[in-house]
């Protein structure tokens, strides 16, 4: 079920903010650069866009690390893409840690090289009982794949009869989800102007406000944050009602 506008605030900032970062490659390459300088500036990105979304109190932050689709890419380019990743994981502990973040992992973690596994393993462990913001890495992740081990994990309950088919609801099916526990993003970013999902959080983002920038990933910093969440900030949220009916509930609210 949709939310319930009488029961849910306007938000100015986020609870839950999913980006797409896109750019990397094409960064690089106008700049005449190999493909993996794009993924390293990007990764400065994440890290002081993720700092300012603590600081400004987003409870979740679920950035589009690495898609299913994107094994296809090049070998070596996969391969440095892994290596950057254990490496960022190795750099950002004891900010993460330091901070109170929670990490979370979403995806085909298996299909991940062995130093990535481990890496994501134990900062997910080292981090599991932290209270501050979730930062969620979508890793070798796609929704639709996601979608299909929920409906596979509910369809096992109910062929043991712990569970009847029509009994089966949207909120449990979000709670055999990655992000189960998880409010759902109410604000989605895309940087590089694609206007497309790429099969990310195909269920959770039905709801979910969009915005697009041309801006690619290395260059999104705190000041493109800064422009997505005004944007976010002036938005009518109706779920489905109209506007007149929204500006009713809020009257009597």
């Amino acid at each position: 079920m949709p939310p319930d506008p009488a029961s849910t605030p306007v938000l100015k900032v986020p609870r839950h903010i999913a980006i797409i970062m896109d750019g990397n490659g094409r960064w690089a390459e106008s700049r005449g650069l190999p493909r993996i300088a794009g993924h390293e500036e990007g990764a400065n990105s994440v890290r002081e866009v993720t700092r300012a979304c603590r600081e400004k109190g987003v409870q979740a932050l679920t950035l589009y690390s690495f898609s299913t689709e994107n094994w296809k890419r090049p070998p070596d380019e996969v391969a440095g893409l892994m290596a950057l990743l254990a490496r960022y994981l190795g750099q950002e502990r004891r900010e993460i840690l330091d901070n109170g973040v929670k990490l979370n992992a979403i995806g085909q973690i298996d299909k991940l090289p062995a130093p990535v596994r481990l890496a994501l393993k134990e900062l997910t462990h080292a981090s599991r009982n932290n209270k501050g913001m979730v930062l969620t890495l979508a890793l070798s992740y796609g929704g639709r794949a996601e979608i299909v081990e929920a409906a596979r994990t509910l369809a096992k309950q109910a062929q043991t009869g712990r569970l009847r088919p029509d009994a089966i609801t949207e909120e449990m099916f979000s709670g055999a989800l990655g992000t189960a526990g998880l409010p759902d993003p109410d604000l989605l970013i895309r940087t590089s102007g694609e206007l497309r999902l790429s099969n990310f959080l195909l269920w959770q983002l039905a709801y979910a406000e969009m915005v697009v920038t041309d801006t690619l990933w290395p260059d999104f910093r705190r000041a493109q944050l800064d422009e997505a969440l005004a944007s976010f900030g002036n938005r009518e949220r109706r779920f489905g009602k109209t506007g007149a009916q929204l500006t009713g509930t809020k009257g009597t609210s």
